[in-house]
């Protein structure tokens, strides 16, 4: 039986999905038996030209990581699509936008702006900005473009399947890796290594269902390992996140993250989250809520922290 042609690329997102890889630990023995590696940049020593020069769905499956930032990623995204028969977008920053769709708060001018001109660090007279492109002796240097608005890996290029996780956990990564090689592929679209329930329902604390006065961040309080973290009052995504990781989070008592996403059916995992909060917030009036909701620190970072390219929101106004 030929091997399996793997491509793996990290776009916008902090490398560990790459890391992640390593994670399969002996099962790496299999896939290297399995699978032949086409392209890994940030493992081996490969150029675009190398994909470019491959004949068209060349790749069996290509695990794309990271969030659509700058031109580059883009056009990655668009070469590597082309290149392979199966299109993957692998962890949070291509399934959902993840952290780095956060920047959409902002326009690409005000982070200019704070990180080359504002920063208390940073010694910028003639405020100069990154150029996209400039003349050296030795020729044009050229650097991405970065965009105004960070996207997820489908919202610019068509994704058979979707791996969830910041990173995803390795028995998602194997079973893409098998699903393929087995010919047993779920339909178009698909989740892969994750559920239909929610992070609440592999928890393994105890809802009551409390109402609650005030909510806190998790080093403001040493929570009750038996109880609901949303019942004592610690802003736990759980309710609004798909299941499968195992609540890994959960299990050593941190509040889940939403990082694998909304679960089926859910449009706006952001607005599941906050409805799930309101629901348990001790008030009265309309005053008492307004309070209760208005103390969470950071309300956007804490409901759309993995997701806010994908939420009905996308990003601020510019």
């Amino acid at each position: 039986m030929p091997k399996l042609k793997l491509g793996l690329y990290w776009a916008a997102s902090c490398g560990g999905c790459e890391i992640a890889i390593v994670e399969l630990r002996e099962k790496i023995l299999d896939l290297d038996a399995a699978a032949e590696i086409l392209f890994w940049p940030v493992a081996m020593d490969y150029k675009y030209h190398d994909v470019e020069a491959m004949p068209d769905q060349h790749i069996d499956v290509c695990l794309f990581n990271g969030a659509i930032r700058n031109s580059e990623n883009e056009h990655v995204a668009h070469l590597l699509r082309k290149k392979s028969k199966v299109f993957v977008a692998f962890g949070s920053c291509a399934h959902t936008g993840g952290i780095p769709g956060l920047a959409n708060l902002y326009s690409r001018e005000s982070i200019f702006a704070r990180a080359y001109f504002d920063e208390p660090s940073v010694v910028n007279a003639d405020k100069v900005l990154p150029q996209t492109s400039y003349a050296m002796p030795e020729g044009h240097v050229n650097i991405p473009r970065l965009y105004n608005t960070v996207k997820m890996l489908s919202q610019i290029e068509d994704v058979d399947y979707f791996v969830p996780g910041c990173p995803p956990q390795p028995h998602q990564i194997w079973s893409v890796v098998e699903a393929i090689l087995s010919g047993k592929l779920p339909p178009k679209g698909s989740v892969v290594g994750a559920n239909d329930k929610t992070v609440c329902d592999e928890c393994k604390h105890t809802r009551q269902e409390k109402r609650i006065q005030k909510f806190y961040r998790p080093h403001e309080i040493i929570p009750d390992s038996a109880s609901c973290l949303f019942d004592q009052g610690i802003l736990c995504a759980g309710p609004a996140t798909r299941g499968g990781c195992g609540a890994l989070c959960t299990k050593v008592d941190l509040p889940c993250r939403g990082c694998y996403g909304a679960p089926p059916h859910v449009v706006d995992q952001g607005a599941a989250l906050l409805s799930a909060a309101a629901s348990v917030a001790d008030a009265s009036t309309e005053e008492d809520a307004a309070r209760i909701i208005g103390e969470i620190v950071d309300p956007v970072g804490t409901f759309y922290r993995f997701g806010l390219p994908a939420s009905l929101l996308h990003r601020a106004k510019a």
